[in-house]
């Protein structure tokens, strides 16, 4: 039997495991991945929030314009309580839910955060400024629309 010197040893006895090294370095780029992916799987959440502000803002603007350059009626319900919203636009009616609708406030009715409400756009447009309030556990957004400009402004607050 073959002897071998203290320290070193054969490849054909060597043991098929990884080395410290080995298991030092793949821990080391998991890490990195996971401090790279981490944050930005946190911030998802916030997408939502700027999302629905953005798409409800446009839906606004796009229904008070195709009611004046149509001189059509169309509609728009927002029900509180489902956290949704439908409407009635050139395309026929549709609906969408938001789960960060919060409340509606109108000249005529103040503000509202439960049950439904409707709003018509005539051949003049929205007769009245409307404020939709949107809000997550961190932030919240309104959309504000001027019925004699018939622009809609975005603001956001820290909640």
């Amino acid at each position: 039997m073959r002897t071998l010197p203290a320290g070193t040893c054969s490849k054909k006895e060597a043991s098929p495991g990884f080395t410290l090294l080995e298991l030092i370095v793949v821990v080391f780029i998991i890490s990195l991945l996971a401090a790279a992916v981490l944050p930005s799987l946190s911030r998802l959440g916030a997408g939502d929030l700027k999302a629905d502000t953005k798409k409800i803002s446009s839906l606004v603007r796009y229904l008070n314009d195709s009611a004046v350059y149509s001189k059509q009626t169309y509609w728009l319900k927002f029900d509180l309580r489902e956290r949704s919203i439908s409407w009635n636009g050139p395309e026929g009616e549709k609906s969408e839910g938001y789960k960060t609708l919060a409340g509606v406030n109108l000249q005529s009715r103040g503000l509202i955060r439960d049950g439904q409400v409707t709003v018509f756009f005539g051949p003049l447009g929205l007769r009245e400024n409307l404020d939709i309030f949107l809000n997550d556990r961190e932030k919240e957004f309104s959309i504000m629309f001027n019925s004699l400009s018939g622009r809609v402004k975005i603001k956001s607050n820290e909640g």
